[in-house]
């Protein structure tokens, strides 16, 4: 399948300019990164990079060989949206009438979100979940008129996760 998307989970070490040569590789094949997303782990010295793509089988694997060539990667682990758990978190902030606001209220409620702030004549919301709940949220709130939003890049791990390795191994 020629536009499949493929999540790629990169663990890097965590230096200047990592980020840059981990996208750029994308960037210099001319394939678009449709998200990304960059926080360090609970190792300071090491950070994850998760990229979704599109692209066919072929493509996914020679991304996956090539990140393995760049020096500040340690480890490269494709990941699939059946057996991952992904999520994203949208601020958003909408007009809020008072006579809408029980119905927003309601509707954050239903998308498990959260009010974090209230004005005269808006609300910030904040909210998080899959990129389907995502979507609905907001054409949910597009009725109210959307001010401002800002989104996140979606993170994800796999339900099939490696174990821990063991107490006091410095392997990054």
């Amino acid at each position: 399948m020629q536009n499949e998307r493929h999540i790629l989970s990169i663990l890097v070490r965590n230096r200047a300019g990592v980020m840059s040569h981990v996208s750029g590789l994308f960037t210099r094949r001319g394939y678009n990164i449709d998200s990304i997303a960059v926080g360090v782990t609970d190792r300071p010295e090491v950070s994850i990079v998760t990229i979704v793509f599109r692209g066919d089988e072929n493509t996914l694997q020679q991304f996956h060989g090539q990140l393995l060539k760049l020096a500040d990667v340690v480890k490269v682990e494709i990941l699939s949206y059946h057996d991952s758990i992904v999520r994203e978190l949208i601020l958003v902030r909408i007009q809020a009438r008072p006579a809408d606001r029980t119905e927003i209220f309601g509707i954050v409620e239903v998308f498990h979100g959260r009010i974090a702030e209230i004005t005269e004549d808006s609300m910030l919301i904040e909210v998080h979940g899959s990129s389907r709940q995502m979507a609905g949220f907001l054409r949910m709130m597009q009725k109210f008129g959307i001010r401002e939003m800002a989104r996140t890049g979606q993170v994800a791990l796999s339900y099939l996760a490696d174990p821990a390795p063991p107490p006091g191994d410095s392997s990054p």
